[in-house]
């Protein structure tokens, strides 16, 4: 989604940021506004601890969560696409790295960027992968790193896969946020997010 993404936005307001972040996190961090901004920042830090632990685990002990799988989904759409410079075999790198089909995350940075390291949606969202900047942050990557903008891409994508069990899902919350998923139990039915899907994903 080369729109926009903001953690802190709901609804069809985070499909129009890269708000690859904490609606990952437990309801209970985002009831009111009784947890510090510090204090909310320390429980994401937590939850990728233990998600990413968990994708460890299961990177090596299940051959169904090894990156060019996809599982029940079955087999992704090749990448295509045109880009054979500096930034592809990063993420490929990246995908191989957070278990994510390397063909998927291909496509996914072409949409979402066209392999413009530099290009800033008018919501701030930033780089290869639409980072934007709180999600960075609090993923750990530097924004303006193309490397470390892969990475968190990649990193987000594999945790939205974790929580919804196909890449359909993933990549849906990944344009429109995790909550919207939930929302309506599949794809919303936004017209942008079911061509990114139909356009990444191959139907």
């Amino acid at each position: 989604m080369a729109t926009t993404r903001a953690w802190y936005v709901s609804g069809q307001g985070f499909a129009l940021a890269l708000g690859v972040a904490i609606c990952a996190l437990p309801e209970a961090v985002f009831a009111g506004d009784t947890l510090s901004t510090s204090n909310r920042m320390a429980l994401f830090a937590s939850q990728l601890d233990v998600l990413d632990g968990r994708a460890a685990e299961q990177y090596s002990n299940s051959v169904a969560y090894q990156p060019e799988r996809f599982g029940a989904d079955g087999q992704t759409q090749r990448y295509t696409g045109a880009y054979r410079g500096q930034y592809l075999p990063v993420a490929e790198q990246m995908a191989r790295k957070h278990g994510v089909p390397t063909d998927l995350f291909l496509r996914l940075v072409q949409q979402e960027s066209g392999w413009n390291p530099t290009i800033q949606s008018p919501k701030g969202a930033t780089g290869l992968a639409q980072l934007m900047p709180d999600t960075a942050r609090l993923l750990g990557v530097n924004i303006n790193d193309p490397h470390q903008n892969l990475e968190g891409g990649a990193r987000y994508l594999r945790m939205m896969y974790n929580r919804f069990g196909n890449w359909r899902l993933a990549l849906a919350a990944y344009n429109a946020g995790p909550e919207a998923v939930d929302k309506y139990d599949g794809v919303p039915p936004y017209q942008e997010t079911m061509n990114y899907v139909r356009i990444i994903y191959g139907s």
